[in-house]
């Protein structure tokens, strides 16, 4: 997937702008807590699942950056570091079409963090909930292939 990222990225001088509507870069954050036995997720609004934290770089190429901003926006956690310096995981997804938004690709780029779980959270208005999920229950809350393989690299961190 790496190598398709790079790929899209070089092909494509707007890549980090969402108004790309074949896709585009997006950053998201794997949050867990110091124990790592745990994950904060959030149940997406817009897609009415449990994912990781995160969304759109909105045109800038800092996705380490970005994946910081989403995760501060979306939990309120002032707690969060980076749990490592490199990229954790890349995915790329496709996001069905939406109003007037066609269907198009998410090249997603992946950070771990880690918080303090017993920081209060902040619903934000693009999660129905936010939860803090034991690694080993991610499959209780529907967790998709991407999730349950950030969870599994977890050990590694």
């Amino acid at each position: 997937m790496r190598d398709r990222l790079a790929a899209f990225i070089a092909s494509q001088p707007r890549a980090f702008e969402r108004a790309l509507t074949i896709g585009h870069v997006t950053a998201s954050a794997w949050i867990v807590n110091a124990a790592r036995t745990h994950a904060l997720l959030t149940h997406h609004r817009k897609l009415g699942k449990w994912l990781q934290l995160g969304g759109h770089v909105d045109g800038d190429p800092d996705v380490r950056a970005s994946a910081l901003r989403e995760a501060r926006e979306e939990s309120g956690l002032r707690s969060l570091r980076f749990a490592s310096e490199a990229i954790y995981d890349v995915d790329i997804h496709a996001i069905p079409a939406r109003g007037s938004e066609p269907a198009h690709e998410h090249f997603d780029v992946r950070f771990a963090f880690e918080a303090d779980g017993a920081e209060p959270f902040v619903v934000s208005d693009e999660s129905h909930d936010l939860a803090w999920v034991a690694l080993a229950s991610l499959a209780d809350y529907g967790a998709d292939e991407s999730v349950l393989r950030l969870a599994r690299k977890t050990a590694h961190l």
